[in-house]
């Protein structure tokens, strides 16, 4: 059955489509360049179709449709390698290269990963998932083809906000430097950057990026290398011609040839200057301007809420959403902040570009002179917020667990060696389901625990999130909350509800002989489990500092201990408490469940904790074995799970 296709103007076509017939980028390259923008169409409807099933980012996409199809077209692919930065906008790229009849998988168990991923493709030439790396790691792979003799074209093609990072621009001031066959796509889709695009900029872009240019350009250099004063005063000329055109000084500077800007819609002059510049030698960076969404008007329209979306109606944009479960970690946070602000007006936010993900928008409109949204600069956001506390405000750093990685050293040295008083709400703790490996935050209570000063804690339901915000931020010294992605168990939210006891755990269930020290997430599968074993459950609530006195107790009136966290096992929370009983010198049986060594692929967040034991099926087979492993004697009966579930050991 031929696709039912969804044309920009919405026009449905039953004939077959020609992107039935493109299994690879050598098959994209077989065409006529007339047909490449029915590719377009086509392959923008094939998008929207796809994602409106399955989830996913689409307006990112959408935005470099023509941008996929010129580059794969020009450039001999996968021996020219193309370096995707963040990776979101790769869905067209992953449809022509083999993958178009499984984008029906798009992020579910075992299906295509919603980022590009070498193991899946050789097309991928680099595995991403954050921003500003295609720059540094584009330069490598120009490098080692130059060393290894290899003739190969190497394009990173990276964002505006993502280009904003001081990783890109390390990467721009090194590549400058470098003789090497390197091309840098900067894609400007806020116009951010560039004034508007119209038939002179394209124009003078195909004019500077063709061959009778480049010949003058090069040979000027060789007929005045005698004559340095010359030479540099027409190098100058050039230099501030072009910069009265166009934006390109600050590239230029930088060792680049920079072409543009151009419009990164109009197919036909795009392959032309892609043309061009392939024949250039060392490094260019051109500059297209595109828009997301482009060929959907609802994602033309909010971009923002297209950038990653549920499954939707394909013909009307209208988003399908399921029952609700009540307010998110995520919106429970917004509320919080926005309601301290009012009361406390020391408290400022900030957040390294995820204003929306992170929950911010109602406080940035609400309080917009106390609102910072940094871009994508992680390091800054945190010195940032040192800075701010040296001087008597109360700084909120809204971040996601992943994105902290890149801010550690400032974590470390501008936050905690000073015990200054800023509070970090780290989203999306644990697994993700679909964003998967590279979007989780499974190592943050590991390489945050040791750090002196600072204080962790991780809420089991919505009323404890809401009092551990309030109390990380009536802390005076450095604090973090940790809480997941999704929705909590549905405990009903006291916003008058007074901050926790520094250090406090709770037991919330009494049993006999086996306790549970649940941290997190993990409380509500460990309550399941308890049942079927009459065992005692400790909410531990802090990571750092433990309840020392709770453990200890726990240890002295229980045979097996087992802790439960959605962190990863080595160096986390279940690591501290095994510390602590070497500290006091308490021998007793422990069991730590948590994430293995490995990385955990994309599924949804259910299937990701039912694979490696840490559902309720698999906390329960896993304290079985244990149990057998301890001869236990005296055990309740207890049923069989209903499968063999892995062992987060």
């Amino acid at each position: 059955m031929p696709h039912r296709i969804l044309s920009d103007s919405g026009v449905s076509s039953h004939r077959r489509p020609i992107l039935d017939s493109i299994d690879s980028p050598v098959d994209l390259r077989a065409l006529p360049e007339s047909q490449l923008p029915e590719v377009a169409s086509e392959l923008r409807g094939f998008l929207v179709e796809c994602v409106s099933k399955t989830g996913g980012h689409l307006a990112a996409g959408l935005g470099v449709v023509e941008l996929t199809i010129g580059l794969h077209y020009v450039f001999d692919t996968p021996r020219d390698r193309l370096v995707w930065d963040v990776g979101h906008q790769a869905y067209p790229h992953k449809i022509l290269t083999g993958r178009r009849d499984r984008m029906c998988t798009l992020r579910q168990k075992d299906g295509v990963s919603g980022f590009p991923r070498r193991a899946e493709s050789e097309y991928d030439a680099f595995g991403v998932g954050h921003s500003s790396t295609s720059i540094s790691a584009a330069l490598g792979m120009a490098l080692a083809a130059k060393q290894r003799g290899e003739r190969r074209t190497v394009i990173a093609i990276i964002g505006d906000g993502a280009l904003g990072a001081g990783m890109a621009f390390e990467a721009l001031n090194h590549a400058g430097s470098m003789d090497v066959d390197l091309v840098v796509i900067l894609n400007d889709n806020e116009m951010s950057i560039s004034p508007p695009v119209g038939a002179i900029s394209n124009h003078l872009a195909r004019l500077l990026s063709g061959k009778l240019y480049t010949t003058v350009r090069e040979g000027s250099k060789t007929a005045l290398r005698g004559m340095p004063q010359l030479r540099h005063l027409v190098g100058r000329w050039e230099e501030h011609m072009k910069g009265m055109l166009m934006p390109s000084t600050l590239f230029e500077e930088l060792g680049f040839n920079y072409i543009g800007p151009v419009d990164g819609h109009d197919l036909d002059g795009l392959v032309r200057t892609l043309r061009n510049i392939k024949d250039m030698p060392g490094q260019r960076l051109l500059h297209i301007v595109t828009t997301k969404g482009r060929g959907f008007e609802p994602a033309e329209g909010q971009p923002v809420t297209y950038h990653g979306v549920t499954p939707f109606n394909r013909h009307t944009g209208e988003l399908i959403k399921g029952k609700s479960k009540g307010p998110s970690y995520t919106q429970i946070f917004g509320g919080w902040l926005s309601d301290t602000a009012a009361q406390d007006e020391r408290l400022v936010g900030i957040t390294p570009a995820m204003c929306e993900g992170s929950g911010l928008t109602a406080f940035s409109k609400r309080f917009p002179e106390r609102f910072f949204d940094v871009g994508i600069a992680e390091q800054h956001a945190v010195t940032l917020a040192a800075g701010m506390a040296c001087e008597g405000l109360k700084p909120v750093v809204a971040i996601y667990s992943s994105f902290l990685q890149r801010a550690y050293d400032q974590l470390v040295h501008d936050v905690a060696l000073q015990n200054l008083d800023v509070t970090f709400a780290v989203d999306r703790g644990g697994l993700v389901g679909p964003d998967g490996a590279t979007h989780a935050g499974g190592f943050d209570l590991s390489f945050c625990r040791p750090i002196p000063n600072l204080i962790i804690l991780a809420p089991s339901n919505e009323n404890d999130c809401r009092r551990m915000l309030r109390t990380a931020f009536e802390y005076e010294g450095p604090a973090m909350v940790r809480y997941p992605r999704g929705t909590g168990p549905g405990v009903a939210i006291d916003a008058s509800a007074p901050a926790l006891p520094i250090g406090r755990g709770e037991v919330v269930r009494q049993g006999r002989r086996l306790a549970l020290l649940a941290f997190g997430s993990l409380v509500a599968p460990a309550l399941e489990a308890a049942a079927v074993f009459d065992a005692t459950v400790a909410d531990m609530r802090f990571v750092k500092p433990l309840d020392a006195a709770l453990i200890l107790e726990l240890a002295e009136s229980h045979e097996i201990l087992v802790t439960l966290e959605e962190n990863a096992i080595a160096g986390g929370a279940g690591s501290g408490v095994a510390e602590l009983l070497s500290a006091h010198g308490r021998v007793i049986r422990c069991l730590h469940l948590g994430l293995p060594d490995t990385y955990i692929e994309h599924a949804e967040h259910a299937e990701q904790l039912a694979s490696i034991g840490l559902d309720t099926a698999g906390v329960i087979a896993s304290i079985r074995a244990e149990l057998a492993r301890s001869n236990w004697t005296d055990s309740p009966e207890t049923p069989e799970p209903s499968r063999q579930q892995g062992v987060g050991v």
